[in-house]
């Protein structure tokens, strides 16, 4: 799914954040707020967080200087331009709650176009998509996996592809893939390389990757041809692509997807993101998580790419001379440059 081809940059909206706005639940709500291409933010509703500002919640001193509200009603009252929202949050359970409905309602009643992050698939239902259609406006949701003529097994085709691709693997969940992968796709735009960008999850999708489809919702033996598909499309038009990888090779419970993602992209350089501080796996307290030396080995074992550095929450310092790895945190002042410099060292000595 490219979002760019049906909203083109910048389209006016809002975002539904309900009881999630700057904690992990709700950091497609955060992503998008923070570095959409596609949207722009003009208000964000969460009533546990309303008249704070966005950068006091995300704790992020670029974030958007734009309202945090109740309602979607009290959103479009301060932004009647607003021709989007976006639900950025998927509760536990999976299910549309029911304290969202008039919300989801007043946005279809006003025309907004609703971009859903939820499991369930609101273009689906017949409530939502009768309403959509009687407001002429349109729902997408992003979890929804392709078409089953569209999925086949990875065939090695990747390749094939004139452009460099570069991965960005991790320790475990949730530690930054996606906001490394947008920042060194930044860096490279930055430094004049015509980069684009592969999603594997609905955040990234939103955001504005270039091709996107959350790779969790596809069947096992389909994830590398997939994953290759979407590189190989981006490709098409970059000389460089950057892929967002999920989970992590040493992960009991996500590993399948990881080696998918790694196979799929079959990368020239990876960039390993890590929170050296955490000991057990999000959400496995019973799993810990294995660390740096270990994903590392097994990446480079797997496929034919080398890491080239660290995207650390720690101290990069003390990771670089650890382990002996270029290594940044992509939200200091010049940490995503560090390590596309790294990148760029990587992919000069496969030439």
């Amino acid at each position: 799914m490219n979002l760019r081809e049906s909203f083109g940059v910048s389209v006016p909206t809002l975002v539904l954040a309900e009881g999630e706005f700057g904690k992990t639940g709700g950091k497609t709500a955060n992503g998008v707020v923070m570095h959409s291409e596609v949207f722009e933010t003009r208000a964000i509703v969460d009533s546990e967080t309303a008249g704070q500002s966005p950068t006091d919640v995300l704790g992020k001193a670029d974030a958007p200087d734009v309202p945090v509200v109740e309602s979607v009603e009290d959103a479009l009252d301060i932004a009647p331009e607003a021709e989007v929202l976006v639900i950025g949050v998927a509760p536990a359970g999976g299910e549309l709650p029911d304290a969202w409905v008039e919300d989801i309602e007043n946005a279809i009643r006003r025309g907004c176009d609703v971009v859903s992050g939820l499991h369930v698939f609101l273009g689906e239902d017949e409530h939502w998509s009768s309403l959509a259609d009687q407001h002429d406006v349109r729902i997408f949701d992003v979890r929804k996996p392709p078409a089953t003529d569209k999925l086949r097994v990875g065939d090695g085709s990747v390749d094939d592809i004139d452009s460099q691709v570069v991965l960005t693997l991790g320790t475990d969940c949730a530690v930054g893939k996606r906001t490394t992968t947008v920042e060194l796709y930044r860096a490279a735009c930055k430094a004049g390389w015509n980069a684009g960008w592969v999603a594997t999850g609905q955040t990234g999708i939103m955001v504005g990757a270039h091709e996107g489809i959350v790779v969790d919702r596809v069947p096992a033996d389909f994830t590398a041809g997939v994953v290759e598909d979407m590189v190989k499309a981006v490709a098409q038009d970059h000389d460089v692509v950057f892929v967002e990888g999920q989970a992590s090779l040493t992960h009991r419970a996500y590993s399948s997807v990881t080696l998918g993602v790694l196979h799929g992209s079959w990368p020239d350089a990876i960039v390993l993101a890590d929170d050296p501080n955490r000991t057990e796996r999000t959400h496995f307290e019973r799993l810990s998580v294995d660390g740096i030396e270990k994903e590392r080995m097994l990446a480079e074992e797997l496929s034919d790419a080398s890491v080239a550095g660290i995207s650390t929450w720690g101290d990069p310092e003390i990771q670089q001379l650890r382990h002996g790895l270029i290594s940044a945190n992509v939200y200091d002042e010049s940490g995503a440059d560090k390590l596309f410099d790294a990148i760029e060292d990587a992919l000069e000595a496969r030439v």
